[in-house]
Formats: structure tokens, sequence, C-alpha cells
């Protein structure tokens, strides 16, 4: 008779093993990563694997420990600093040998400002999300070459130094690390004493998995109110394993999810389009409804704490301006475009809040509770 394992017993241990060698951000960092350590032995119960992102802004914030950590309690462990694209399609396919968890330390080297596009890593991760998705390829020499799908569902943890495209933020559980206090003590992590002790946890989270995985492939968890889209798909094989496993780790899932859905919305700019829709929203043209280009631009790039001042070393334009605003529709369905402002006696090109409000309402988030007060010399209709 296979003995019974205590799933929320368990899931403290695993905890517990983190709160040893890690000083996370928030008691919801805790909760989240214990959770993603357990989901990552049940990958075939869920239709997405949410990505976790150990992020900060300098070095020396326990990114790499934390990692260090995850290593040792997940199944197949794949450390990852530098593969390429093509390795990691061929590790996940080899399913002969058993689905890794990818670590990626340092992602930073391959999605910084210096690293260039690397779009078939960012494909691999985004697709990676969602069970069933491929990723095709070449293969082959010449004319032999014969389109071929790689498997690419796997559990993904990342590390690393500012933020990642915005396409694999949305799709993770992100982590803002910072550096220990004085007063923030962690033991030392080392290799031969503490990677068996981790493996032996790891090994247990297993054997409860068998046991568990028929009655959370069923499970559909009651996502937290506001929690929808691709938060609820990021969160919900998380909150799964917390109901599987019962005592206090339903409430507390939900908590760390509404806390750091939050904390990720709070830290979401968007795209810089939405950006810019809500910044002419809240700070350009708030209470008026129409402005000269000429003025937009002027107010865009006096914002403090905004990019139009320095887009690729050059200030907003009207022509990158215009062709911004573009993509977007008014509400009979026609590109954003200038119109003509008769203002002091002349004609000039200009904006109308009317034909930006459909995008406003569709894209930006909520208009602040407290909102900032309107620049000198926007306070009135021009």
């Amino acid at each position: 008779m296979t003995d019974i394992i205590d799933g929320a017993a368990l899931l403290n241990e695993v905890e517990a093993f983190h709160r040893r060698f890690n000083v996370f951000p928030t008691e919801a960092a805790y909760v989240a990563v214990t959770l993603w350590d357990a989901h990552a032995h049940l990958l075939d119960c869920f239709d997405s694997t949410p990505r976790i992102a150990f992020l900060s802004p300098e070095p020396g914030s326990g990114k790499s420990r934390a990692l260090d950590v995850i290593e040792t309690l997940v199944p197949r462990a794949m450390a990852a600093v530098d593969a390429s694209a093509a390795a990691l399609f061929r590790s996940v396919s080899g399913m002969d040998s058993g689905r890794p968890t990818i670590l990626f330390d340092e992602i930073d080297t391959v999605f910084g400002p210096k690293a260039g596009e690397n779009e078939q890593l960012r494909g691999f991760i985004n697709a990676g999300h969602t069970r069933g998705r491929e990723t095709y390829r070449c293969v082959g020499d010449g004319a032999n070459q014969q389109v071929q799908g790689f498997p690419s569902y796997c559990a993904l943890a990342v590390a690393g130094l500012g933020n990642l495209p915005d396409t694999i933020m949305t799709r993770s559980v992100i982590i803002r690390m910072r550096r220990r206090a004085r007063n923030e003590k962690v033991e030392a992590f080392r290799i031969r004493i503490h990677v068996p002790e981790g493996n032996a946890i790891r090994d247990r989270l297993a054997k409860w998995a068998e046991t568990t995985q028929e009655r959370i492939a069923g499970a559909f968890p009651e996502m937290p109110d506001g929690v929808t889209d691709r938060p609820a798909d990021v969160w919900e094989p998380l909150i799964a394993v917390a109901d599987a496993v019962g005592g206090d780790w339903p409430r507390r899932a939900r908590e760390a999810c509404v806390a750091l859905v939050t904390a990720s919305k709070a830290n979401d700019k968007g795209s810089i389009g939405i950006r810019l829709l809500t910044d002419l929203r809240d700070h350009v043209m708030s209470g008026i409804d129409r402005l000269p280009t000429v003025a937009v631009l002027d107010r865009l790039n006096a914002l403090d704490d905004a990019p139009w001042a320095d887009l690729n070393g050059k200030p907003l334009d009207n022509r990158r301006l215009s062709r911004m605003l573009s993509e977007y529709v008014t509400a009979d369905g026609d590109p954003i475009a200038p119109r003509n402002i008769k203002t002091g006696g002349s004609v000039l090109k200009g904006y109308y809040a009317a034909d930006l409000h459909d995008a406003w309402q569709r894209y930006c988030p909520p208009v602040p509770e407290n909102p900032l007060p309107p620049l000198p010399g926007t306070e009135n209709t021009v």
C-alpha cells in the first residue's frame, strides 16, 4: 500500500527549504514559488504553464540563488545560461528522456538592450507556455529541407536584470528581487549538502504528483475576483495545486495571486502604444477636446518619467506620433489621424479627444482615482 503524502505539509516543507536560502520581497513570492515548484511535476494536468521570472535592477539580489534552490526541487532540471533556441527545441522534443524544466539565468544577456531581439528564443518561450503548441523550423540541407514541428511545452524559470519582452512578461509570475538588508540572514547554499536535501523533497513531490494528477487534471479552480484573461491563465495551475493540497494553501494562493497580479499591473506600462494613449489621456489632453500636434509633442516631451524625449536618441516627432496613433482606430473604425484645428485665425493639424476616446476605453488602464492635474496651458479647449 502506497503511503499517503500530506500535500499541504509537503508544500510547507518546500517553502521552508526556500526560506533557508532565499529572501524574497514578499510573502506572496514564497507562496508563488512553492506552488510553481509543485506544478512543474504536473504539467500534463494543465492547459498552460506559467513562466516564473526573478528580475532585479541590480546584480547581487539573490536571483541566481533562487534558481539554484528551484533546480533541486523540480523534475529533470536543465540549466540554460547560454543555450541556443535550437538546443532548447531539441531538449524539449526529446521526450524519451523526459520533459526538462528549463532554468535560464542571466536572461538579460538574451533580451537586454545590447542583445538584439532573439526572436527564435522568444518564440520558443512563448509557444512553450501552452500545452500542445509546437514551434516549426526547417530541417535538412538544401532542397531536402522539410518543415518539422518541435514540441515546446515545458516549465521554465528565468532570472535577470531589468525586464523581459512584453509577450514573456504577460505569461509570467514576476518576482521583483532586491538585495538583502543587513538584518536579513540566510544559510550559505552548499552544493554537496543541500542539493541532496532538495532532491529528497523533489522525489516526494514526484510521488505526491502521481497520486494527485487525476484529481488536478479535471480541476478548474475559482479565480479571485478581478483576475481574468492572461493573468488567470498564468495563475490557474498554481491555484489548482493549492486547492489539491488543502490546508491553508487555497487562501494563501489566492491572496498571493491578487498581490502579485496587482503589483504586475502597477509596474506594467503596457506597450509603447498603450503608454502613448495613456499619457495623452491622463496628462496631455485631460479636460480638453482638441490640441494642435505641436502642442501635443511639446507636452509629451516635457513629461517626467516618460520615454518621449528620448526614443532611440531622438525626441518624438510628428511623423512618428502620426504613425503610432494610426495603428489604433476611432469609434467609426478609421485610423486615428491628425485633423484641422482652427486656432487664432489660422488652421493647424492636431488631434481630437473624440477620435481617441474609443482607443482609450479599449486599451488604457482605468483612470487613476487621483489623477494628476493637467499640464500648464492644457486646462482649456484650444
